[in-house]
């Protein structure tokens, strides 16, 4: 085995730098790093090992690259270069398999060795493969990352039927960017209302009608029960016996910590890496920052919690650990073209709260605000959405509202209007 680390520049200081690894080269990981070195650019000799054979890009932009909206380069967030310049050694393509806590060392695939002062798991989650009969047919995967969109834009080249199993967000927007490719999309979710995770119901039938009338077809309260082929997938079959073509079938049905490396390690998990407020594990030289951390009983799917947990976790690395990360309210808009949707905080509410609810068929409006104590707690906005920051800072920001109440509905410029 031979023991690899950073390559630093500055002579005589590079022994005294520490050395920090992080496992994960995604966006979690580096955001952190480029808040630590922010901070303290000169304190570590930093090692990145990543999965796949590129530099940090931004998955949240896969969704464009499959609509043929942006390309691959357009969304790459750190290049090569970057890396280069602030003198970190990356290992893309070559994911880690052990971390020797005693040692304080990491093992990668290639059996590169690794040592650590500070260690920073960013390895976020894995898609959830409904373990269904042909789960494992060429032509089913997930959408997670660029390999994924490449497997699906060759597939709309050759092929004609795909099929969505899971109709949330992810799932939404894997069907618009093939339909846009020129595949025939059938989203199959097992509710009854699409992003019911996001969405009140109102919200979703006037999502699920303006798709619909787009040619996206859809099958709720659906069961899949079989994915058939004998040596690709050719269709997916469903609990009630029915049966659809399928030359692609994507799985969008949630995510999963990718905790196994963790685990391994013996680091405290539950449904996820437990972290305290200041992303550290139960282990004081080790960090954990991402979709793979679960704090105070809460896991994380989505960017702005994240970049949070960046800055907190990139300041405690860099020994300026006066910052605490604190849940806050997440918002949720759709990337389909020609749809404008956002929902934030508790659209549910509870026995406690009241709705606010504007209706505007005819130019396909719906606004509906949660309102608890004189504070607005939830949103939901289909079909004007331009005011939705500013409903969201009412939430964050926890601003009572009472004065406002009446006019609420129809937004921040009549609101301040009449403030003033």
């Amino acid at each position: 085995m031979k023991i690899e680390h950073a390559s630093s520049s500055g002579g005589g200081t590079a022994a005294r730098r520490l050395k920090l690894v992080v496992i994960g080269n995604g966006m979690a990981g580096m955001r952190t790093v480029e808040e630590l070195l922010k901070l303290a650019p000169a304190l570590y000799d930093i090692t990145v090992f990543g999965a796949e054979p590129y530099g940090n890009y931004n998955r949240i932009l896969l969704s464009p690259v499959l609509a043929g909206e942006k390309s691959v380069d357009d969304i790459i967030l750190n290049s090569r270069d970057w890396y280069t310049q602030n003198n970190i050694e990356l290992h893309a393509g070559d994911p880690v398999t052990e971390i020797d806590r005693a040692r304080r060392i990491v093992r990668s695939q290639r059996g590169i060795e690794a040592r650590y002062d500070r260690l920073l798991i960013a390895t976020g989650s894995k898609p959830f493969i409904i373990p269904v009969p042909g789960h494992q047919l060429p032509g089913v995967i997930a959408f997670r990352d660029i390999q994924d969109v490449e497997t699906m834009l060759t597939a709309a080249r050759d092929h004609r039927h795909a099929v969505i199993i899971g109709g949330g967000l992810l799932g939404l927007e894997a069907a618009n960017g093939l339909q846009r490719q020129g595949m025939h999309v059938t989203v199959v979710h097992v509710t009854d209302a699409l992003m019911d995770r996001q969405l009140d119901k109102s919200a979703s039938t006037l999502l699920q009608r303006t798709l619909e009338a787009k040619g996206m077809r859809f099958m709720l309260a659906a069961n899949t029960a079989e994915i058939v082929g004998p040596d690709r997938v050719t269709a997916v079959r469903f609990a009630d016996g029915a049966e659809i073509p399928a030359d692609l079938v994507v799985m969008t049905a949630g995510v999963r910590p990718n905790i196994d490396l963790a685990k391994a390690a013996g680091l405290h998990c539950e449904r996820a890496i437990v972290v305290d407020d200041t992303l550290q594990t139960y282990d004081p030289r080790v960090y954990a920052v991402g979709e793979c951390v679960q704090h105070r009983t809460a896991t994380f799917g989505l960017v702005a919690p994240i970049w949070d947990q960046a800055r907190v976790a990139g300041a405690h690395l860099a020994g300026a650990g006066h910052r605490r990360y604190v849940q806050r309210a997440t918002a949720t808009k759709l990337k389909v073209t020609g749809v404008d949707l956002y929902s934030a905080g508790d659209f549910i509410g509870g026995p406690g709260s009241e709705d606010l609810v504007l209706r505007d068929p005819k130019r396909g409006i719906y606004k509906r605000l949660v309102l608890e104590g004189g504070r607005v707690i939830g949103a939901v906005l289909y079909g004007d959405v331009k005011d939705g920051g500013w409903y969201f800072d009412l939430i964050q920001n926890r601003t009572d509202i009472s004065a406002l109440r009446s006019q609420l509905l129809f937004g921040k410029t009549l609101c301040e209007a009449l403030a003033a």
